[in-house]
């Protein structure tokens, strides 16, 4: 009887990139939880997702809270559209306005960071992670450029306004908005965000009291 010859070994899997690895892992869960919400996703769907294990993501980003903190700050530096031209010190109140309604036109795919929150809302800790993200990014950006009184209010107010349009015209797909012609929303839009962001100082243009 012949003598098996062994097989010579399979040479080593190259090794994995880290920073690859570490990427692949967030936009997995950038979609993953765009598409299910905080809730409605686990780390073994999101370790499948990128090619990995469970334990893998675990290795990187130590827990769900932290990978799904990380995914929203990314989601926020990636996908951003209005921040940069609220940030704009020569963009008006309309430009914003047709901004908005540009990207929340009919058949336009809702922005990721936007799903994300939407979807995950109903989890406590979800919103408060939300929360922490969102006023240590696109607030903390909107309410240092502005000038005047209340900054930090009319930037949570610019917020809010846009949030509330994109649900109500974009996933909700309210008749008077959907299919209202553009140049109206511009117009009903547009002085609403200039008041906004350019808002007014102390006793601007008030009147002294009569005396």
């Amino acid at each position: 009887m012949k003598k098996k010859i062994a097989k010579k070994s399979a040479a080593p899997a190259r090794c994995r990139n880290a920073t690859a690895t570490r990427a692949a892992i967030l936009d997995s869960a950038r979609r993953a939880f765009a598409q299910a919400g905080y809730d409605g996703v686990g780390l073994r769907e999101i370790a499948q997702g990128a090619g990995v294990t469970a334990m893998m993501v675990n290795r990187y980003f130590g827990s769900k809270e932290q990978l799904f903190a990380e995914a929203i700050a990314e989601t926020m530096a990636k996908t951003s559209v209005l921040t940069p031209i609220i940030l704009d010190a020569h963009a008006s109140g309309e430009e914003i306005a047709a901004a908005l309604i540009n990207i929340t036109k009919k058949d336009a795919t809702p922005l990721e960071g936007f799903q994300i929150m939407l979807r995950s809302a109903s989890n406590e800790r979800a919103s408060e992670i939300g929360r922490e993200q969102i006023e240590n990014h696109h607030q903390r950006l909107i309410a240092a450029a502005l000038s005047g009184d209340l900054a930090p209010q009319r930037a949570g107010v610019v917020l809010s306004l846009v949030a509330g349009f994109q649900i109500m015209r974009q996933m909700i797909g309210l008749s008077p908005l959907t299919e209202a012609d553009p140049k109206a929303l511009v117009k009903i839009l547009g002085p609403v965000f200039e008041q906004l962001i350019k808002g007014e100082r102390s006793g601007g243009d008030v009147p002294p009291k009569e005396t």
